[in-house]
């Protein structure tokens, strides 16, 4: 608005008051293309901006390169469905996206790059944090999201809400919007087959772990491990129900997505504590461990009840009051109070920002 004079700066705002009001602006997600490799932080990016549409905003995936629209997103309608790839995509090398001071752009939070690059545009950014172990990953030494112009975040824990806190001395306005289990996660009456579900974040944690047990419990080589890496989610879904047990390594998960998903297919988890806690672990809805060394011996043990039918029926419980609170239903409504809110603000910034030029205006008329 440098190039603006007074009146027409007022007139301006005004205009993008009205444009709040009626919910004519735009909520951009930036994503990367991940060459077809499913994971849990793109698919909830998908999740916001389905959800978000169906509130009436005006919600997109902002991508780099054109070619993600026939590369990317078949990847995308594969892997989590064609109401998810029907989403509207806009590409930042089409130069077509005009950003508003209306407008908001999601930026992840490991793209310290793309806060720096956008700090001149007039629109709102906001970080979307899913894993607090990338926040300083690409961010120079000495910098915060403060110095890019960046005020509010939107995270998926409380956990992570606290560390971010923490990190910035509470100078960042934060959000949780919890994520949601996709429903195609869901028990069957079908007979538990014995194979043991397994995903890790390093590859060589699921090899050490299933050659380990191998070793030391020979009598039990008919048992299977199903890596569950670049699984489409009805692939996935449906080798979650069939497993009779999960084992889940991530030292660096700031969610952890699969154990929910384990647990809502009726699967028991034995999994290594992550280094920041989640907030939905409990003493009873799964096996939980700070290490991995035992892990193939508690596999051995749970096996053994398994085959014995005699897994306590309260895991059982605790596992469906845990799914509970990971519903569609519960993220839609924390989605729409949270942004919500954001946009709110946005609109308080407007409305001072337009009461000061309102006053310099009617000095100007004298």
């Amino acid at each position: 608005m440098d190039n603006l004079n007074t009146q027409e700066i007022v007139e301006t705002l005004k205009t993008n008051l009205k444009r709040i009001e009626d919910r004519d602006f735009s909520i951009y997600f930036f994503v990367i293309d991940t060459n077809g490799a499913p994971t849990g932080a793109v698919a909830n990016i998908y999740e916001h901006v389905k959800l978000l549409t169906e509130l009436g905003y005006k919600a997109h995936i902002l991508h780099e390169k054109n070619e993600y629209t026939t590369k990317q997103v078949e990847y995308v309608k594969s892997w989590l469905g064609e109401e998810y790839s029907s989403l509207s995509h806009v590409s930042i090398e089409d130069k077509t996206v005009k950003i508003n001071m209306t407008d908001v752009i999601m930026v992840p939070e490991l793209f310290a790059n793309v806060m720096e690059q956008t700090v001149n545009l007039p629109g709102k950014r906001v970080v979307f944090c899913q894993s607090y172990d990338y926040i300083t990953e690409t961010l120079q030494p000495g910098k915060t999201w403060l110095d890019y112009g960046i005020t509010d975040c939107i995270t998926t824990t409380d956990k992570q809400k606290e560390y971010i806190d923490n990190l910035f001395n509470e100078k960042v306005n934060t959000s949780v919007v919890p994520v949601a289990i996709d429903e195609r996660f869901t028990k069957n009456e079908e007979p538990k087959k014995p194979i043991v579900a397994i995903m890790t974040r390093d590859q060589r944690d699921t090899v050490k772990i299933f050659k380990n047990f191998y070793i030391k419990y020979p009598h039990l080589k008919w048992v299977t491990f199903r890596d569950m890496r670049g699984m489409t989610k009805d692939v996935f879904s449906e080798a979650l129900r069939e497993s009779c047990v999960s084992v889940w390594v991530d030292d660096i998960a700031g969610f952890g997505t699969f154990p929910i998903e384990s647990m809502a297919c009726g699967t028991p988890v034995i999994g290594k504590l992550p280094n920041l806690a989640n907030g939905w672990v409990t003493e009873k809805n799964g096996i939980w461990v700070d290490n991995t060394v035992i892990i193939p011996d508690l596999l051995s043990q749970y096996l053994q009840s398994w085959l014995e039918d005699s897994v306590p029926s309260d895991i059982f419980s605790e596992m469906d009051d845990t799914v509970g609170n990971f519903t569609t239903k519960i993220m839609k409504e924390t989605i729409e109070s949270v942004y919500g809110e954001l946009f709110s603000n946005r609109e308080k910034e407007i409305k001072e920002t337009l009461a000061k030029y309102e006053v310099e205006d009617l000095k100007e008329k004298k």
